[in-house]
């Protein structure tokens, strides 16, 4: 019996999942395999071609398993494009003179960039976005340039830009339509998606188009615009959209779409039976061209098995165009019937254009979900998203509030159906996860979570608990370990760490919203002992912080910012109170005194931070850390230097304790507190450690917090002189710091510890494990590097420059910032939800 021949003409993402798709049915072993490549590299992940700027290379891009070729007796040709197809001799021609027969062809050629037909089009200077041999050719050609223009604002537009900018170059995005991104999202997410982009600096022009490529010795020098606007540029991207690449089959006679496409039934065949087309050079049976992965790789699957003759199902028919991405580091996704097409539906919006959130989610009149839009924060995309079509268990509305804005949602993947797709790019349902013990078998099994990742974190929660211990989905190794094997090794970078230390999946990535900041954390309490600059806003660090760090201030609900010094043990002298009332005069903050005895300052923008912390470092203060998992307060009663009932001085070994921790970064916020005799005024035993009071000394409580599930500390030493006592404080925040998880505060830490109190007592006061000289150095390095955060900040010209509300616009101050009266002083001007017919829609 004669061997069919199957050929393969491109090897993409699609037409690597082709291969798979035939390996998986056993059709490699029956059937030759020819694959004839156009790039002279084997397929690689273009969803993640961006990241070649990031420090991948395209080793870390491809798509192919070593030996995967091997493996099965594919041949693969690489920088071989097919010239012609035969079909009446079913043979195809290559570039180099090749010629294959083939007893079934299959065409994955992709797609081109579109570029429009404008003057200066083709001048030096002038690339598209589409392959790594295009970004080698931008990163050359972007050494000797200082400006560029992407023309084209959607996805690969957006990465275009953030490549540009990356490069160095001062950055123009043109887009013809009225917004970004016009096919995912609407006009709401477009503005938040604009606001965003322009405050990283960039230059959005939209509404108009390129008029002409000025050029001068051939070689780009601007750009004018449809609207008149002139671009003093010299280099140009075009990533305005694409087109199938249906040439072969128009000139061998294939059937084509009138606006391009190769024509193909519900089983990928084209109007030739012994021919397929798969991908972004088919037109499907619903009469569209798909430009995603997701639907090219349910083609693949279709005609893979049509050629291992399984029974015919329905084949491909339609794909879900849900995406999800990252783009210059903002979220955005969309899914469903995103744009409210649907008749008489409603829309449900959340919107704080300040922080650059919006969330639209789109319903029927019984209130069953239809789609939605989410920019800036798309967390809950992967749960949305399965849940179209049905009616959720929660009302829409909560769906979209932020925490603390509305009653709380606890809808997780408990809440989807086992037949809820998962993973859309391999058409993964929650059942065939859930048969999985861990992410790595998922991925190994189904393939879920290794297209376009959106659906990882459903995945992990999906999990057995046990099932991997791993910090997240980037490092097998829990928070304790990755600080012992910072310390040990003495790495002092996250890139160094994921790289040596991570997954094999994530070495080499950008790691992810769990263990950046958690590694942050690690190595800011390091930092003095690995020999690591002790500023988290320096280089890389910057891009490890929680929000709240990166402006040294806390956001609050307008887009606004809190201001809270230091005032060590709650005290303070008058002349501080009167500097601390005139700043929140002169710039009309909100004042309101805390439960850990400091005064808060609400209500200032961004720009204002720098002259605000000015006049209070000026006046001697520092800053409080309310932002950051550190020591935030030890509270103090006044003791014995004015209370009768006092025994021991509980001010000044308050002010003592708190400027000897202030700073120091821990996996969770740290309080406590004094209280000079056993009244306990200062609620010591509510804190993660407290101290009261003895006629002998300081007895030492550990372990407490108050809060929505509070713990009394416990006792973990008697009578304590002052330096037992701070000896003891040292030790126990260090091995806290060591050991415990990530976000775990010492009360959980301490009842997780195995052998508890007893156990903690053994370590850090009988020194059982020999460790404490160690515990005890590492606090005096904390010591001697602390430098307040504010006033290093003030000092340096190049670190101010974060402060401002717009980056192309530093003087102007943000207008949607906004306040209302109340009480004498302020609060904020907030609408945060409206819910109505879509516009436009029908009724």
């Amino acid at each position: 019996m004669t061997t069919p021949t199957i050929v393969l003409v491109g090897h993409g993402m699609v037409g690597q999942r082709f291969l798979e798709a035939l390996a998986d049915r056993g059709v490699t072993e029956r059937a030759r395999i020819v694959v004839l490549c156009e790039e002279p590299r084997p397929a690689y992940d273009r969803v993640q071609l961006t990241s070649y700027f990031s420090g991948k290379t395209p080793d870390d891009l491809s798509m192919v398993e070593d030996g995967f070729m091997e493996r099965h007796g594919i041949e693969l040709y690489t920088d071989e494009p097919v010239v012609a197809i035969d079909r009446a001799a079913r043979t195809v021609t290559a570039r180099s003179g090749r010629t294959v027969a083939y007893d079934h062809l299959v065409l994955a050629t992709g797609s081109y960039p579109f570029v429009p037909p404008v003057p200066g089009k083709d001048a030096t200077g002038c690339f598209v976005y589409r392959t790594i041999e295009d970004l080698l050719a931008i990163e050359e050609y972007a050494k000797t340039a200082t400006t560029g223009a992407v023309v084209g604002g959607g996805l690969l537009g957006l990465e275009a830009a953030g490549a540009l900018k990356g490069l160095g170059l001062d950055t123009h995005i043109v887009e013809f339509a009225p917004r970004l991104m016009p096919v995912q999202v609407d006009e709401g997410g477009g503005a938040a998606l604009l606001r965003t982009i322009e405050q990283m600096g960039l230059t959005v022009h939209t509404g108009t188009g390129t008029q002409e490529v000025v050029t001068a010795d051939g070689s780009v020098t601007g750009m004018r615009l449809s609207d008149g606007a002139e671009l003093a540029v010299d280099m140009v991207v075009f990533s305005a959209g694409v087109r199938p690449r249906d040439q072969l089959a128009r000139e061998c006679g294939l059937d084509v779409g009138e606006r391009g496409g190769i024509a193909v039934d519900a089983h990928c065949r084209t109007s030739d039976p012994a021919v397929f087309a798969i991908g972004e050079c088919a037109l499907a049976a619903d009469g569209r061209v798909y430009g995603l992965v997701a639907p090219g790789y349910e083609m693949a699957q279709t005609v893979a098995g049509v050629l291992a003759e399984e029974e015919p199902g329905d084949g491909f028919t339609g794909a879900d165009l849900s995406t999800k991405l990252k783009l210059l580091g903002v979220d955005v996704a969309s899914f469903g019937d995103a744009h409210g097409t649907t008749e008489g539906c409603l829309d449900v919006v959340y919107a704080d254009s300040r922080s650059g959130v919006y969330k639209k989610l789109v319903v029927d009149g019984e209130g069953r979900l239809l789609g939605g839009v989410l920019v800036g924060d798309a967390e809950s995309y992967g749960l949305l998203r399965p849940l179209t079509g049905t009616r959720p268990p929660v009302s829409p509305e909560q769906l979209v509030l932020p925490a603390g804005a509305g009653a709380p949602v606890a809808l997780g993947p408990s809440a989807l159906p086992d037949d809820a797709v998962i993973c859309s790019c391999h058409n993964v349902t929650k059942h065939a996860i859930s048969q999985c013990a861990s992410l790595s078998e998922v991925k190994k099994c189904t393939k879920a979570g290794t297209g376009c990742g959106s659906c990882v974190k459903v995945i992990e929660k999906l999990m057995p608990k046990a099932a991997d211990k791993g910090l997240c989905g980037c490092f097998p190794y829990t928070r304790s370990e990755l600080y012992e094997i910072a310390r040990t090794l003495r790495v002092t970078s996250f890139a160094a760490l994921l790289d040596s230390h991570g997954r094999d999946g994530a070495k080499g990535g950008e790691g992810c919203e769990v263990c950046k900041p958690t590694v942050g954390s690690i190595l800011a309490s390091l930092a003095p002992a690995i020999g690591l600059g002790g500023y988290i806003l320096d280089g890389e660090q910057a891009a490890l912080q929680d929000t709240n760090d990166h402006h040294l201030a806390n956001l609050q609900r307008n887009g606004s910012y809190s201001v809270v010094p230091r005032i060590p043990g709650g005290e303070i002298t008058p002349e501080k109170l009167i500097v601390i009332g005139e700043v929140a005069r002169d710039y009309g903050l909100y004042t309101k005194i805390t439960g850990g005895q400091r005064i808060d300052l609400f209500g200032a923008r961004v720009d204002q931070l720098p002259a605000i912390w000015t006049r209070l470092v000026d006046a001697g203060f520092e800053s409080g850390h309310a932002y950051g998992k550190a020591l935030r307060t030890v509270k103090s009663c006044v003791g014995q230097t004015w209370c009768r009932y006092g025994v021991q001085d509980s001010v000044k070994m308050a002010i003592q304790l708190e400027l000897r921790y202030r700073g120091l970064r821990a996996p969770h916020k740290l309080k406590s507190a004094v209280s000079g005799c056993a009244r306990e005024c200062a609620e010591a035993q509510s804190k993660d450690f407290g101290v009261i009071a003895t006629a002998n000394g300081w007895n030492l409580y550990v372990g407490g917090n108050g809060g929505a599930t509070p713990r009394h500390a416990d006792l973990l030493a008697q009578d304590l002189s002052d330096a037992e006592l701070i000896r003891l404080i040292d030790r126990f925040l260090m091995f806290y710091i060591r050991t415990a998880d990530r976000l775990e505060r010492t009360s959980v830490w301490l009842e997780r510890l195995e052998g508890g109190l007893d156990h903690l007592r053994d370590v850090i006061v009988k020194d059982s494990l020999g460790l404490c000289d160690e515990l005890e150095a590492l606090m005096a390095a904390h010591v001697a590097d602390y430098q307040d955060e504010w006033a290093q900040t003030l000092d340096d010209p190049e670190r101010l420059r974060r402060f401002v509300s717009f980056v192309n616009a530093p003087e102007t101050p943000d207008p949607t910032v906004r306040f209302v009266p109340e009480r004498d002083q302020i609060k904020p001007d907030l609408t945060i939800l409206t819910i109505g017919t879509l516009e436009g829609a029908s009724r």
